[in-house]
């Protein structure tokens, strides 16, 4: 139990919804910041950048920190590179796997996604090695809710 103070409850409890929203904005200003530098920090000719800053604006995202991701993905700001990388693979029992990774850091990207590759029975392939069995269609979203 958090004690009797009043205080110290409101405490427990804000730092845990301060964590969930803060992991939340990290990932969405990830994506604000690529979008804006794949196509440009203009929202009316970008649409990933639209689709980002719809995505952030319902999330609760202040409208300044919207501003610097795009910023910074146009070129305004210099900070850290995110970059988009395709990884292939497969899983268990030879399932052809395709992981899309958005990231600061090639080295430690790769070792995360062959250890989980590893951990779970599959291996990681080289480029092209799966990627002619897919179509990109489209995109399928399952929210953490759903998960379980």
């Amino acid at each position: 139990m958090a004690g009797h103070s009043k205080w110290k409850n409101i405490q427990h409890r804000k730092s845990a919804q301060d964590a969930k929203r803060g992991k939340i904005f990290t990932k969405l200003i990830k994506e604000l910041t690529v979008a804006a530098r794949m196509g440009g920090g203009d929202a009316d000719a970008n649409p990933r950048l639209r689709v980002a800053i719809a995505n952030a604006r319902s999330s609760g995202m202040p409208k300044d920190n919207i501003e610097r991701a795009v910023k910074k993905g146009s070129g305004g700001l210099e900070d850290e590179q995110f970059e988009e990388i395709l990884y292939e693979g497969y899983g268990p029992h030879n399932v052809a796997v395709i992981v899309e990774a958005m990231t600061d850091n090639r080295n430690r990207t790769i070792a995360s996604v062959r250890y989980a590759f590893s951990k779970n029975g599959g291996n990681l392939g080289t480029t092209n090695s799966v990627q002619y069995m897919f179509d990109r269609i489209g995109e399928i979203r399952i929210g953490k809710d759903v998960i379980d």
